[in-house]
């Protein structure tokens, strides 16, 4: 269904008249660091590099988190076909980070374009995509119509539709509709996602698992490990992963309490944003812990209470230490992080009641009983002594948690076989 002309109008005209405001506010970012200013032209459509012969899927994801999905599928995609190439936007530096360190084979990265006609459509007729995925919720009219236009096939993978946003498509009924149904199966992320896409209108909605469960475990230095090993013998260990702001404090009562019963523990806790690490390390200093900090080379003494982890790209080796885990971004309103890397390491697994990120993923743990919700600081503190006092029941929280990711995954298998079908009846 094509979206009627007077919205395609007025939404391109709108988008036309924003673009120097958009070049500007592109700028902006750019002086913070949250855009690459040697590659500002690509969001303008302007391509980088040339597109390589063979085939090519794009693939969209908005950032980290959608990247992370995917680079399973990726790799499943490359594997199918020499002739066959990868494009993958992105719309943030971070994630074109994670995307160079990937060093994949015939993929390119290209930041995505803004959503105007002009940019839309320099993009796709220098690369002409024979097949395109979007990935979880970035729907974008432009470049959905225009590719609509081109005849590439697009799926929407791992898609995601919450309730605010449900809302808020349902002032804009036709326009979605017809973003929608371009798209040749739309695979969503939980079946309550489903739900939500079909009320909007979609019809060839798909539910076979989410994309996260088939991701790869996280990577594991085995250099870390044995230093761990050796620092942390004897003791009992809680890693509290990716907290932020507040919850450190939190935490830090936590330890207290818990301590009293089991004097030798040791709290890693791991900040999401791992520049806030001095100012955490001085926070939790003040409030009489002992505390060794990691990017500056402090050793894990017999004294240290809390170690912080303030670097990147270590969650792996430290999960393997990890005798508890709790997941940050959950005793404050931020929505969680993702469980899922936690359950993969077997560990048993602790979170606060703020999941809403992740809540069908949560949903699906807690009803495997394999993850343990705790509403404050008080029943963090019960729970944690409970686990450590009962290892049979703290081992089986962990093999659930295990168990319940290793039979969730499929999904990268079902959208891979999909895409292949797609490139059968698609050429350069």
């Amino acid at each position: 269904m094509a979206a009627p002309a007077h919205i395609r109008i007025t939404y391109g005209a709108l988008a036309t008249t924003l673009t120097p405001a958009l070049r500007l506010w592109l700028e902006r970012r750019a002086t913070r660091g949250k855009e690459d200013p040697f590659r500002l032209r690509e969001r303008f459509g302007h391509a980088s590099q040339p597109r390589p012969e063979g085939m090519l899927v794009w693939l969209h994801a908005a950032s980290v988190g959608e990247l992370q999905s995917v680079l399973v599928l990726m790799c499943e995609l490359l594997a199918q076909r020499t002739d066959l190439s990868l494009l993958i936007t992105t719309g943030t530096v971070t994630s074109a980070a994670l995307m160079a360190q990937q060093n994949l084979p015939r993929t390119i990265h290209q930041f995505v374009p803004i959503d105007t006609p002009q940019a839309v459509s320099r993009f796709l007729d220098h690369w002409h995509p024979n097949a395109a995925l979007w990935v979880e919720s970035e729907l974008w009219p432009n470049l959905i119509w225009q590719a609509q236009a081109h005849r590439i096939p697009m799926l929407l993978v791992n898609a995601r539709m919450s309730e605010k946003s449900l809302n808020g498509w349902q002032r804009w009924p036709r326009t979605v509709r017809s973003m929608l149904s371009g798209f040749a199966a739309i695979y969503a992320g939980s079946a309550p996602d489903a739900e939500r896409l079909r009320a909007l209108g979609a019809t060839q909605v798909q539910d076979v698992g989410n994309l996260k469960y088939d991701a790869d475990p996280l990577p594991v230095d085995a250099k870390l490990v044995g230093e761990l090993a050796a620092a942390c013998a004897g003791r009992r260990v809680l890693v509290a992963a990716s907290t932020h702001a507040d919850e450190e404090q939190m935490l830090a009562e936590t330890h207290a309490h818990v301590a009293q019963q089991f004097p030798t523990l040791l709290t890693i806790i791991i900040p999401r944003h791992a520049v806030r690490g001095d100012a955490i390390a001085a926070d939790l200093r003040a409030r009489g812990h002992t505390v060794a900090q990691r990017s500056k080379g402090e050793a894990i003494l017999p004294t240290t209470t809390i170690y912080l982890a303030d670097t990147m790209g270590e969650l792996g080796s430290f999960y393997q230490q990890a005798e508890l885990v709790f997941m940050g971004g959950s005793l404050i309103a931020h929505g969680g992080q993702n469980p899922l890397e936690a359950a993969r390491a077997a560990k048993p697994i602790l979170t606060g009641p703020h999941t809403h990120n992740f809540a069908a993923i949560v949903h699906h743990l807690m009803q495997h009983d394999a993850i343990r919700i705790v509403l404050n600081v008080p029943l963090l503190t019960t729970e944690i002594i409970h686990l450590l006092s009962e290892p049979d029941a703290c081992a089986q929280l962990a093999r659930r948690a295990q168990k319940t990711v290793q039979e969730a995954r499929g999904a990268s298998h079902h959208i891979r076989d999909h895409t292949m079908q797609l490139l059968q009846g698609s050429a350069v």
